[in-house]
């Protein structure tokens, strides 16, 4: 969300990122409902000031039947105006959350995916002097993976990891929380059910309610009591990324200035409907509902050169873990079309998957500047105390299913055999090198 004071002061520059960003909103009928809603509420501010005023005047009036008809006037009229002033307010509100984040200059400029700008390529993919087997025969072969009683089980999506996949998966996530560490980001494992704000706030409803049509979001049916033991009004929801819960940690907060940046990590399984991606990638564990993943999210101050930086960082670290797990991968500068919303920048990164003969996305890192503190209102106040919205930023470390099937793909062996990373042997049983048929 954006300031409405930037808006009104740069309304063509606004309309441009609409334009560019491909985001379906009419800036001139935000603009009005804007005007609309200053007017009522003045005029409520008004009528708030006068009832105050008779108020006082009650406490020494000779004729108080005049003070009380005035009065009983000023009430009517608010009583009016409230309901129409609710209305405007939510017709505002419901445009602003579209309102989307301007681009950074280095954006390229694009209409959609296709015009994603390659930016570096570790050009490793390997040359195999055998038929090569993606991720679900080599799962079957080697018994690490289970797709039908997955699916028999959870249904669509579902899978199951086994005997020695379960160490490579959890060798991986361990890995890069220890990376994570190493680079002073703080540890966290994070609520995975979480209340509505938390997803408003981060940007994961596309309006201003959680709309199941659009929103890849699981909502929890089930109710909940509070301590008090009367039923809980929150809505709550299963999170798809550690990010949400990560940015509100610190949701109505004033941090000091001397903490930022502020760098943290959350490992968390994720939750995805996958709506959107309705009949694309049907097989195997490249597109499912249920996975793990590790969250780097950085909070900073409100300086986008700063901000570049840091997403150069955090984008440094995913590229050494890919070179490490000895994956051929590529870093992409995702285009105006193809950017979200509330993104000022972003890089992808996606490893080559032998299995569909293509790259897939194992990374995304984004800066959303203030776009998500002003949801989440988390600031900080400089030397001078002066209080500004944080910055925020979030990257995928890593995340399980794709960097499972990365590695097992990338890593096959003539036998059939699949060879451990060196920097994964010691999260396997027995000093493993490699997983076996058995």
């Amino acid at each position: 969300m954006l300031d409405i004071k930037f808006i009104r002061e740069n309304a063509e520059l606004i309309k441009k990122t609409i334009q560019d960003k491909k985001i379906d909103l009419d800036l001139d009928a935000l603009l009005a409902a804007d005007e609309k809603r200053v007017a009522l509420l003045q005029e409520m501010e008004i009528l708030s000031a006068e009832k105050n005023k008779l108020n006082e005047e009650m406490k020494t009036a000779t004729d108080k039947a005049q003070v009380i008809a005035r009065g009983k006037e000023v009430k009517e009229k608010m009583a009016n105006l409230e309901p129409e002033y609710r209305k405007v307010k939510y017709a505002f509100e419901s445009l602003m959350v579209k309102v989307p984040a301007p681009c950074s200059p280095d954006t390229p400029l694009g209409k959609g995916e296709e015009e994603n700008v390659e930016v570096y390529n570790s050009n490793n993919i390997p040359t195999f002097d055998f038929v090569p087997k993606d991720h679900i025969q080599l799962g079957r072969d080697l018994d690490i993976l289970d797709l039908e009683k997955g699916a028999k089980v959870a249904g669509y999506r579902g899978y199951y990891v086994k005997n020695e996949g379960v160490s490579l998966m959890m060798g991986f996530m361990m890995y890069a929380i220890n990376k994570m560490m190493t680079r002073g980001y703080a540890p966290m494992i994070v609520p995975t059910l979480v209340k509505e704000f938390s997803l408003f706030g981060s940007g994961y409803f596309k309006g201003l309610e959680y709309n199941p049509e659009i929103d890849e979001i699981y909502q929890v049916a089930t109710s909940e009591k509070e301590a008090t033991g009367e039923v809980s009004k929150d809505k709550k929801f299963l999170v798809g990324t550690a990010e949400p819960s990560l940015l509100a940690y610190y949701s109505d907060e004033v941090l000091r200035e001397e903490q930022l940046p502020l760098r943290m990590c959350g490992y968390s399984q994720c939750y995805r409907s996958e709506i959107g991606s309705y009949g694309r990638d049907t097989k195997g564990m490249y597109r499912v509902h249920e996975f793990m993943k590790v969250e780097q999210v950085i909070l900073c101050g409100a300086d986008n050169k700063e901000a570049e930086r840091l997403q150069d960082e955090m984008v440094a670290i995913s590229r050494e873990m890919h070179e490490e797990l000895g994956l051929p991968y590529r870093q992409l500068a995702i285009c105006t079309g193809d950017l979200g919303a509330g993104k000022y920048r972003q890089y992808d990164l996606e490893a080559w998957m032998p299995g569909m003969q293509r790259y897939g996305e194992t990374g995304s890192a984004s800066i959303f500047t203030d776009w998500q503190a002003r949801r989440l209102n988390v600031k900080y106040a400089d030397k001078e105390g002066h209080k500004q919205y944080v910055y925020m930023l979030n990257n995928t470390a890593l995340p399980s299913p794709r960097i499972f099937i990365a590695i097992l793909e990338n890593h096959q062996q003539a036998d059939g055999s699949v060879k451990i990373p060196e920097v994964l042997k010691k999260f396997m049983p027995l000093a493993m090198d490699e997983i076996r048929r058995k």
